[in-house]
């Protein structure tokens, strides 16, 4: 039996739609970013985000349709995110698929956006199945999650602090950069030495599987303000390739070590981050020397879209089944916590 899902993504701040058949074929994906509109603020303004969902969410979703040339009476399940995120950007998306469950007398099913990330890989590679372990690295997360079957998960390791993608982030604003940081650091870090600054690698406890970036964070800063002080031209490219070395050593080393703790031999990468270019260099090349298969989505499925929405919509409800209209926006959402 084919089933068609429509997914709808309103997490932060994109706005997104698509159509998966069966899990793993895209129909369509539309994604209508706010980018350019939060640059000016050096980062996301949740109001703002909300409204521009408001404005965007029917275009984007009739969009979808147009693409994938069908009619909403030819979808089988609705499912949208309902955390974690801005919680007023998430209401936006959750509201709008249950008035189409509700008015098209389909399911609907609420999907956690982090295992939406993790899903994308079962999307960009169709005989990926569990167990494998999956590296989380965002914004506003970095798991290290054990993926033992569709829709069953496992936290093996996360950040105490900063995600990898937030320390990103400041220390692009820092370096003057601008907003998104992942990006601008990655590009300017081809132009400089990664070895010119020596910042420091949290490593914590020796088995311990997770993150702190925010020392990291604060040596930068450090570093940018004893320079200033002391009257030195700063490397910006310097100081972009080094810290992101920093993050990449750190990220590397840990999954690699997660992967054998599980006795699996396979690792997924998922979130913005996992479209940095020396995270999917270093990881390639450790991982043939460990011989662990490294798996990663294409780069418009590392971003926040509607695409991952459906699919992990789609073994949710194989799994557990259709979710209550009650379902609220949950801002602080766990990876593998289920609400009603």
């Amino acid at each position: 039996m084919n089933i068609k899902v429509l997914g709808i993504e309103t997490s932060c701040d994109e706005t997104s739609a698509a159509i998966i058949l069966n899990g793993r074929e895209v129909l369509s994906n539309v994604i209508s970013t706010q980018i350019d509109i939060h640059k000016k603020f050096g980062g996301v303004v949740p109001e703002i985000a909300s409204r521009k969902h408001v404005e965007a969410i029917c275009n984007v979703v009739n969009q979808a349709m147009d693409d994938a040339n069908m009619s909403f009476d030819d979808i089988d399940v609705i499912a949208a995110t309902y955390g974690p995120g801005l919680v007023g950007a998430l209401l936006v998306g959750l509201s709008y698929a249950k008035g189409l469950s509700i008015s098209l007398n389909k399911p609907f099913v609420g999907v956690n956006h982090i295992e939406g990330h993790i899903n994308a890989n079962f999307i960009a590679h169709k005989d990926l199945m569990p167990p494998f372990v999956c590296l989380v690295v965002s914004g506003g997360h970095t798991h290290l999650v054990h993926v033992k079957d569709f829709g069953d998960y496992e936290i093996i390791g996360r950040t105490r602090d900063d995600a990898a993608g937030e320390a990103y982030d400041k220390v692009a604003r820092a370096i003057g950069l601008g907003y998104p940081g992942g990006p601008l650091i990655d590009k300017l870090s081809k132009e400089g030495d990664k070895n010119a600054i020596d910042f420091p690698r949290a490593y914590l406890e020796e088995d311990s599987f997770d993150f702190s970036f925010s020392g990291l964070k604060s040596a930068v800063l450090n570093y940018l303000n004893k320079m200033n002080m002391q009257g030195i031209e700063i490397n910006k490219a310097d100081v972009a390739a080094s810290f992101q070395q920093s993050v990449v050593e750190i990220l590397v080393e840990k999954s690699i070590k997660a992967v054998k703790n599980k006795g699996l031999d396979t690792l997924c990468i998922a979130g913005g981050v996992a479209s940095n270019s020396e995270l999917r260099h270093q990881m390639g090349k450790k991982c043939k020397k460990e011989g662990i298969r490294l798996l990663y989505p294409p780069s418009i499925l590392c971003t926040d879209n509607a695409a991952m929405i459906a699919c992990a919509g789609y073994y949710d409800y194989l799994k557990y089944g259709p979710s209550k209209l009650s379902l609220n926006a949950i801002a602080s959402l766990k990876i593998g916590e289920r609400c009603e």
